[in-house]
């Protein structure tokens, strides 16, 4: 579920124009109104702001804010303007350019979208780039990652809740014996991951544990330095259980040693209208802190104040 908090009564998205368009004006930029306008208003209206902004003055709203605002605070309120599938290609298309095999932003996108919404979002970097997303990644990732990645962002699972048992059964040992014998790149590995519906892999994950005594993540840990374990580790729980990943993506950024900003940023624009409200209970119940606090602990200022009308206010 969403965590947005958006009033009863919104302002005509023109009414919202002209107030960033006064926030922009005068001695120095009103911060404190822009974040308060475009952290309570939905994906919908925000996309009505930016059409009544260039309607109004000429410029694309999104020019202007980049003009006026910096660093992470920049950052995150561009990436809150767009529609989802230009901030998905604007993601990828960053996370491609200056891929590494610890990176994340493709896998999430290829696994905790529907397969209409990878679509879209190959179709934006598309008319945005004026190349395709798997060209890209073809380009910048090596070896096995560019045959997994190129894969999973050019898959069109199916979305529906039908499973095949026996199948589920047969690819559950397919899975052990590969991993056992530590072909992890192997090539049925890598279509088993990537072309099988969500339900269908999790009927698969379902069977592993029980012919196996313990999950497919566990057996992905045997070596812990291993990038390509890691990344086949976030795929499986990127796919079966998004909340679960993203809780942990996010404690992981933001208890590295210097806050990973990108990936809060990130994980914060992307999943705050889709389910960062059970991320957050989660996030909860595994670190018995809340995350707003464990927010406001690790960033300041503007940054740290749109995160947290996000992210939402609530007490323990």
């Amino acid at each position: 579920m969403s965590t947005l908090s958006i009033p009863q009564f919104v302002p005509p998205a023109s009414d919202d124009a002209e107030q960033l368009r006064k926030a922009f004006s005068g001695w120095g930029t009103n911060e404190g109104l822009i974040i308060s306008i475009l952290s309570h208003r939905s994906s919908a209206h925000r996309r009505e702001i930016r059409k009544a902004y260039a309607v109004l003055y000429g410029e694309d709203l999104l020019k202007a804010l980049d003009k006026e605002l910096s660093r992470d605070f920049e950052k995150i309120v561009l990436l809150w303007v767009l529609d989802h599938a230009e901030r998905d290609a604007v993601l990828a298309y960053d996370s491609a350019r200056r891929w590494g095999p610890g990176d994340r932003a493709l896998i999430e996108i290829a696994c905790a979208r529907s397969s209409d919404e990878l679509f879209a979002a190959r179709r934006a970097y598309h008319a945005r780039y004026k190349r395709s997303l798997e060209e890209d990644v073809a380009a910048h990732a090596k070896g096995d990652f560019r045959k997994l990645l190129v894969l999973l962002l050019t898959a069109y699972r199916y979305e529906g809740p039908e499973v095949n048992l026996t199948l589920a059964k047969s690819e559950a040992k397919l899975l052990h014996e590969k991993i056992e014998g530590k072909l992890y790149a192997d090539e049925e590995i890598i279509r088993v991951l990537t072309t099988r519906s969500k339900a269908q892999l999790e009927a698969t994950f379902n069977a592993y544990n029980n012919a196996f005594g313990h999950p497919i993540n566990k057996d992905l840990k045997s070596d812990p330095k291993d990038h390509f374990l890691s990344a086949l580790r976030a795929i499986t729980k990127c796919i079966t259980s998004p909340e679960k990943y993203f809780e942990k993506a996010i404690r992981l950024a933001i208890n590295k040693v210097g806050t990973d900003e990108g990936a809060v940023t990130r994980i914060i624009a992307t999943r705050a209208e889709v389910d960062l409200k059970q991320i957050k209970e989660l996030y909860h119940k595994r670190n018995s802190v809340l995350l707003v606090h464990a927010i406001k602990k690790d960033t300041t200022g503007d940054y740290e104040d749109f995160l947290v009308a996000l992210i939402g206010e609530e007490s323990a």
